[in-house]
This record gives structure tokens, sequence and C-alpha cells, in this order.
């Protein structure tokens, strides 16, 4: 039998710069994600130079390479959950103040 709750899978992909080793701030953002909503399915990929994009089920609501600062990662959070419990995901508003410079 098919699993009926399979279209419903929270999703969040979150594209992180390497050349910026924002790996370990996507793990971060990661596992902030799934104490709170450990339903959803996070994947971190490497990709391109100075990106930190979050998207959940396919739609853009951070991205580095416009803003030029990381996410508010607690705002990030919250929008997750209240996408697990039915919203609509909503842009990130709050940054840090942490930047990759390329020498």
């Amino acid at each position: 039998m098919a699993d009926l709750n399979q279209d419903n899978i929270l999703k969040v992909f979150i594209e992180y710069c390497g050349v910026c080793d924002y790996g370990g701030h996507c793990l971060a953002l990661a596992n902030a994600i799934k104490k709170t909503t450990p339903e959803a399915v996070v994947l971190c990929k490497r990709g391109r130079q100075g990106s930190f994009e979050i998207l959940i089920n396919d739609k853009l609501i951070y991205s580095k390479l416009q803003t030029m600062a990381l996410p508010d990662y607690e705002e990030v959070v919250n929008v997750v959950s209240n996408v697990s419990k039915g919203g609509e995901p909503q842009q990130i508003k709050g940054q840090q103040s942490v930047n990759c410079a390329i020498t």
C-alpha cells in the first residue's frame, strides 16, 4: 500500500557556498529545524560561490546571493514549523552579519 502522506512531505533544501565554508552553518540550521520539526526532510548541498539559499517545498524563502548575509536561523525554524502546520512558506527578513570574502 502506498504512503498517502508522501505528497505532504515537508522538504527544506539549503544550497551553501563551500568556498565560504558554510557547510557548518547548513548543518547547524538543519539540526535546529529537525529539533522543532522532526518530520521535515532537510537537504544541505554545496553550491554556488557566496550562496546560502533556502527553499521550502521548492519555494525560495531566503537568498544570500540577494541579501549578502546569512538568515536569522530562529526565523527560518519558525517558518518551517508554520509550514508543517499547513501555513505557506514566508520570506525570511532577519539576517546575521557574517559575510564571505573571496580573495
